[in-house]
């Protein structure tokens, strides 16, 4: 177990890490606005009040606000920090709302893109300096070598020499995403396909589910089914640039894919929504990993990064997938939504973005020490 860290590093992960991670994010709609001649009146990191900034000679005001939970850019033609649009202003050039419909896409997705690429590029520099994983020394990881005591697995009926190839029809490559895959659903009946002696055996098992204490003692819950590959070992296997990058983009695919598979148990009721973190889990989980070193922060701000984009683009109003969405709805209906419906809908997910903020803040809360956990 590691000791906590004091205090102070808890803050300053906290801004090392969302500071940077907003700033690109919102550079992003920045330079791509910019690019197709939109005006920006303001860029902010932080919300609420001004606490310092100043005016560039394109007169877009770059100020520092109160409340460190974000950032936005206000073009012109924008009714507020939101980018809804001001029904009354006037459709000018260099306003948002005269830039051709793809222009505005564009605009709008150049700040979640951002944070993905982000992740991407720190990811694949990973790969480039330390390598990939790989498992040598067995013909295939998928084989079963040996069993836990007390493995779902073995008491199911699967037997040593079998090989699982499929989990619930979806074909699995190795025994790392075999692991991931299982890890992901605790407790959940699984469909395995595996190999054996020529044939082809789908059996049902419900995997257990274990909880896991990191070296901070944070816990989390995930599943398994008591089983070891036949032999084998990992190794790292330097790789050039060229195969680091494609490595980055399956790493920050598969990560989406966790946190799509997430989202939804918690919908399902699969997964408890005291799993969702906020500001505070982010700010102790920063603090943890500058405790540790640089590589584990940087690789820390690779994930949020990701987070960042994923959220964002998810098709709610007031966040940018809100807005795509309805440059969808005006692609196919040929005119914009109407002012009414879309000040409803921006209200809407004001509201719903603001009640989440509230369930995480309010898990975060209880889950300080002094509650107990």
């Amino acid at each position: 177990m590691f000791e906590s860290p004091p205090f102070w590093m808890y803050l300053l992960g906290f801004v090392l890490l969302l500071g940077p991670l907003v700033t690109l994010h919102e550079l992003g709609h920045l330079l791509v606005g910019r690019w197709f001649g939109v005006e920006a009146e303001a860029f902010s990191v932080g919300f609420g009040k001004e606490i310092a900034g100043f005016t560039d000679k394109r007169g877009t005001r770059w100020k520092l606000s109160a409340l460190p939970l974000g950032g936005y850019v206000q073009f012109r033609g924008d009714m507020n920090p939101a980018s809804v649009p001001d029904p009354h202003a006037p459709v000018e050039e260099g306003s948002f709302q005269a830039a051709a419909l793809w222009k505005r896409a564009l605009i709008v997705a150049a700040g979640p893109v951002t944070n993905l690429l982000l992740a991407i590029l720190i990811f694949a520099g990973f790969f480039a300096i330390i390598g990939k994983p790989v498992i040598v020394g067995v013909e295939d990881s998928r084989t079963i070598g040996a069993f836990a005591e007390g493995s779902v697995a073995q008491a199911a009926g699967m037997e040593v020499g079998d090989v699982i190839v499929a989990i619930d029809r979806q074909p699995v490559r190795d025994f790392t995403e075999l692991k991931t895959r299982v890890a992901l659903h605790p407790g959940k009946r699984m469909i395995f396909t595996l190999e054996r002696e020529g044939d082809r055996i789908d059996l049902p098992v419900t995997t257990a589910s274990a909880e896991r204490r990191d070296n901070f003692g944070n816990v989390s819950t995930e599943g398994l089914i008591g089983i070891a590959p036949a032999g084998g070992k990992y190794e790292i296997e330097k790789v050039g640039i060229f195969e680091a990058i494609p490595l980055g983009v399956k790493q920050s695919w598969d990560l989406t894919s966790m946190m799509i598979t997430g989202i939804r148990q918690i919908v399902t009721g699969e997964r408890s929504v005291k799993e969702l973190g906020g500001p505070l889990k982010i700010a102790k989980y920063s603090g943890e990993q500058l405790s540790m070193g640089a590589a584990a922060f940087i690789h820390f701000a690779a994930l949020i990064s990701l987070n960042l984009a994923f959220i964002n683009f998810l098709p709610i109003p007031a966040l940018d997938g809100g807005h795509l969405m309805f440059y969808a709805a005006e692609a196919i209906r040929r005119k914009p939504v109407g002012p009414q419906a879309t000040e409803w809908a921006y209200r809407t997910g004001i509201a719903l973005v603001l009640m989440l903020m509230a369930v995480v803040t309010v898990n975060d809360i209880i889950a300080l020490p002094i509650f107990g956990s």
